[in-house]
């Protein structure tokens, strides 16, 4: 490798690593490491002299310097800086303006005119035939976005990708034409097959917002669904509480027949009858308080066709077909979803009856809670006098 060819790699990478607005996520370093890594291989596929092996390395580490100074006519900004570095190394005139003649020739619509011109073409598009193409492609979208040049949807961008790979470009040198041509070809179908699921995508999301439009009742739906749930959680929490109720009175009874009972029958603790028939007495009317807020009803579980036919069953309650034959089901079920207005009967009776459930379950729970409440303080009350008036050590 020549000198010059070592100075250029040094420049052109210090220049691209420290001056470059990090917005350019495509037209970077890596990027002309890249187009030059390519350049190399094309022409070890050619007998080429050492002039034009030379002007070609050089073109393809300075063709894209010029994106320092912005996007807006790179290639002529990226010759201007070629220029000044290249005669500062007092680099000849005209091997200088074969290399700009060559980064030049990059321009997105220039025909080659030359061989040169060809390598430096193929290889400024080597990554076309790249599996990670579709990745570095994205790279360019972001570039394009960031610097407000342009805004790609996904639909554009594989439109345009559709275009550049399947109309606009085309390899011009053997090399890349028997290496290239079949991953560019490859990537051409991937982005086939992207197009083809994008437009599967938006035929869906056009089907979901017709139906969304066409669909007022959305609302209606959704109102239902959480109120019932709503309703379903209050019950839960309300035979929750009854749970509690439940277990904590058994304990206490269960303490009460096992320690306190059974000392009863000694005369000298006669005294505690009274208390302790109080505190079991409560605890027994709670414990049946909140095994009632938890009972549940008994429906009959039949129904007839008339009854279907007149809307007066909801058949969305269990209790209404629990004794019905499956065929009888199915064909009352058949009937309701034919009707919207006896779909939205049904779900408004359940959500009534849920709430006379639940108004019922609450009202036990609060008068089973406040009977709890006033037992215990009754039980205390009652243990405290007894023990302070009637017990044998107080009377004697």
């Amino acid at each position: 490798m020549s000198e010059i060819i070592d100075k250029t790699e040094s420049f052109a990478t210090d220049l691209l690593s420290k001056t470059l607005d990090s917005r350019y996520l495509y037209h970077n370093l890596t990027h002309t490491r890249r187009v030059v890594k390519s350049t190399k291989e094309i022409i070890n596929s050619l007998d080429l002299n050492l002039e034009d092996i030379e002007s070609l390395i050089l073109a393809a580490w300075l063709h894209d310097t010029g994106y320092t100074q912005g996007s807006e006519n790179h290639e002529e900004k990226s010759c201007a800086i070629a220029k000044a570095f290249l005669k500062k190394q007092d680099y000849e005139q005209n091997k200088a303006q074969k290399v700009f003649d060559i980064i030049l020739a990059t321009k997105r619509y220039h025909i080659p005119e030359n061989l040169s011109e060809k390598i430096i073409r193929d290889a400024d598009a080597s990554h076309f035939s790249k599996k990670s193409y579709l990745e570095t492609c994205e790279f360019l979208r972001e570039e394009l976005s960031l610097l407000g040049i342009a805004n790609y949807s996904q639909k554009e961008w594989l439109k345009a990708n559709m275009t550049m790979l399947g109309k606009e470009h085309k390899y011009n040198t053997d090399y890349a034409k028997e290496n290239w041509q079949a991953g560019k070809d490859k990537n051409l179908k991937k982005i086939e097959k992207e197009q083809k699921a994008e437009k599967e995508i938006a035929k869906k999301e056009a089907i979901k917002a017709k139906y969304k439009s066409e669909s007022p009742d959305r609302g209606i739906q959704t109102l239902f669904r959480v109120t019932l749930k709503n309703h379903l959680t209050l019950s839960d929490i309300a035979d929750t509480k009854a749970n509690i109720l439940l277990s904590v009175n058994a304990i206490i009874i269960s303490v009460v027949l096992s320690n306190l009972i059974p000392k009863l029958d000694n005369p000298s603790n006669t005294y505690l009858i009274y208390p302790t028939a109080i505190f079991v007495a409560f605890s027994v009317v709670s414990m049946v308080l909140a095994v009632l807020a938890t009972r549940p009803n008994v429906t009959s579980g039949q129904f007839t066709k008339e009854d279907v036919k007149n809307k007066k069953v909801n058949l969305l309650f269990f209790g209404n077909f629990h004794k019905m034959k499956l065929p009888d089901y199915e064909w009352a079920i058949q009937e309701l979803i034919k009707d919207k207005e006896y779909i939205y009967t049904s779900l408004t009776k359940d959500l009534y009856f849920l709430g006379l459930v639940l108004n019922r379950k609450y009202n036990i729970l609060r008068s089973t809670y406040t009977i709890f409440i006033i037992g215990i303080i009754v039980s205390v009350i009652s243990f405290a006098i007894a023990f302070h008036y009637f017990s044998p050590e107080r009377i004697g």
